[in-house]
């Protein structure tokens, strides 16, 4: 949830996940014995095959767009940035920046499709896959896409 970096001695930590309690990062830090520190991962989420199958139809149904309305010297690269796409969703954690490149290169390359690519990335379960990875993720995704 959180990042702390300190430039001369090199300390960093990223946290995520459930966080009960305090928590302190640096140098000569001393913690009473009633502190308790808890770190649980995110809980995991299994999407359902009807809701698996609702994304690969809304995959289908932008290859299928990109075949019918995008110019012939266009459609190969725009197929393989689709298939960047399903990939970055399905990677273990949402890859955001393949999400955002994606995204970019639509609004450039085919304007006109770059909606329907939106309505994959703001999709109902890759916003559940998005949120189980944490806020830090979560606040990420709101800020580069607004959903």
């Amino acid at each position: 949830m959180g990042t702390n970096e300190q430039s001369n001695d090199k300390i960093s930590a990223t946290i995520t996940g459930t966080v009960t309690g305090p928590v302190a990062v640096g140098k000569s830090i001393q913690q009473g014995k009633s502190i308790q520190q808890i770190v649980s991962p995110p809980p995991s989420y299994q999407a359902s095959q009807d809701e698996l199958a609702s994304l690969r139809q809304a995959l289908a149904e932008l290859r299928q767009r990109v075949t019918v309305e995008a110019p012939p010297e266009k459609i190969p690269a725009a197929l393989e940035r689709v298939d960047e796409l399903e990939e970055a969703i399905n990677s273990k954690e949402p890859d955001l920046s393949t999400m955002e490149y994606v995204k970019g290169w639509f609004t450039r390359h085919l304007p006109g499709l770059a909606g329907a690519v939106m309505g994959v990335i703001v999709h109902p379960i890759v916003g559940k896959l998005v949120e189980v990875t944490g806020d830090a993720l979560v606040a990420e995704f709101q800020r580069r896409f607004g959903a």
